[in-house]
């Protein structure tokens, strides 16, 4: 609706014995889309691409609207089109699927889309079958393009491959010039704000892939992962293997490098370990966004948790020359151990906090001191003890923070 351009809605799955494609009519209708059956202007049609059912009328109904609004394409000129979708196979390079919208895309074409160009080397359609040219409206896949263009980016057929290879330079320039003007400065306000959450820690990731659509989902679901206190970055995402020129931009940029179904090349791999660069291979994408979230957590700074281990009654003070002050003391509850800290709590008001400096039983010293026994207590540079005191010791425990 937003983009201004005709819709045709195909409900896929009436084969199912849960389907209820009215339901999905009426989400349609609150987002302001009214089929054809509720009255409104828009086609719809069950189908399902499992059995082929309803497949022939909603081609009919594409052909329909299309004759409504008059769309015509002329095949006699030179093909444009639109990439769905690209990757890097593993026999065959970089591979293109594209939909062809005006012209025709032959074979031997040379052709640029976005930052990448090509002669076409091979086509085959979505049976897989080699096909010479692709008309109006029709989709293949294309091998030949330098490297992996974008989803969505517009295709052209060019006249040479100088042609080509200027404009694709051109664009690629154009691409780094605005990627750097989009990279995030700090100004006052952002230090302002960072100061104010006190730690604040980024962490920046390239993403390599196998497939655009791939790299697009990960790269989405990682920046979505940024908190207040941790903000993640995607500095670069690109199908293909992992180069040295990815390494070198992670070991400029404190990055790490997140690949999918992808491996670094066997220079990139030494170079990553001379420069100590984290690269992290997956081949699920839930994998990938649980390490990572993982990892953030441990950038959290730990939260410290105080428990109370023990209530210590000084029942009788000595002065000891050398020692300092050491306390006759009784353990009303608990177990103190020698690694714990104290407070001293005087009438209910807390005079000193430090460390144990000893815990003795008798003449020798122990570790522990559990309840209903006695003790001799000295603290880390604290010798106003007095009878009466009440020694709350404490340990401190570490709880790992979550986002």
């Amino acid at each position: 609706m937003a983009a201004n351009v005709p819709i045709v809605f195909a409900i896929n799955k009436i084969d199912k014995p849960t389907a209820n494609p009215e339901k999905i009519k009426e989400h349609l209708a609150q987002m302001n889309f009214l089929v054809e059956d509720w009255g409104g202007k828009y086609q719809s049609q069950d189908i399902s691409a499992k059995k082929g059912i309803g497949v022939k009328e909603l081609l009919e109904k594409v052909l329909l609207e299309a004759e409504m609004l008059d769309l015509k394409a002329n095949p006699n000129r030179k093909g444009t089109g639109t990439v769905i979708e690209s990757s890097l196979d593993k026999g065959r390079g970089y591979v293109a699927t594209v939909l062809c919208s005006n012209g025709t895309l032959h074979v031997g074409d040379v052709m640029l889309a976005g930052t990448n160009y090509g002669r076409v080397k091979a086509m085959f359609n979505e049976r897989g079958q080699r096909v010479k040219e692709i008309g109006p409206s029709q989709a293949a896949t294309i091998l030949g393009l330098n490297g992996a263009p974008t989803a969505g980016d517009a295709f052209h057929v060019m006249e040479s491959d100088q042609e080509a290879r200027e404009i694709a330079s051109k664009r690629e320039q154009l691409a780094r010039e605005q990627g750097l003007r989009t990279m995030k400065r700090v100004d006052l306000n952002e230090i302002g704000r960072r100061i104010a959450l006190g730690n604040f820690k980024e962490l920046n990731i390239i993403v390599k892939g196998d497939v655009d659509g791939s790299i697009e989902a990960l790269s989405d679901a990682l920046l979505k992962l940024s908190t207040e206190k941790i903000q993640v970055n995607v500095i670069q995402k690109s199908v293909g293997q992992i180069s040295e020129n990815d390494v070198n931009l992670a070991a400029a940029s404190d990055a790490i490098i997140v690949a999918f179904q992808v491996r670094p090349s066997g220079a990139a791999r030494k170079l990553a370990e001379q420069e100590g660069v984290d690269i992290r291979t997956y081949s699920v994408i839930y994998d990938a966004i649980e390490e990572v979230r993982d990892a953030m957590e441990g950038m959290l700074s730990p939260e410290i948790k105080e428990e109370v281990t023990a209530q210590v009654e000084v029942r009788q003070v000595y002065h000891i020359s050398k020692v300092g002050t050491v306390a006759g003391a009784y353990v009303i509850e608990g177990k103190v151990s020698r690694s714990n800290k104290a407070r001293v709590i005087r009438d209910g008001i807390v005079v000193h906090t430090g460390e144990i400096n000893a815990l003795k039983r008798f003449k020798d010293d122990v570790k522990e001191v559990t309840t209903n026994f006695e003790c001799g207590i000295s603290l880390v540079n604290y010798n106003d003890l007095r009878e009466g005191d009440i020694l709350e010791t404490f340990q401190e425990i570490e709880i790992k923070a979550k986002l």
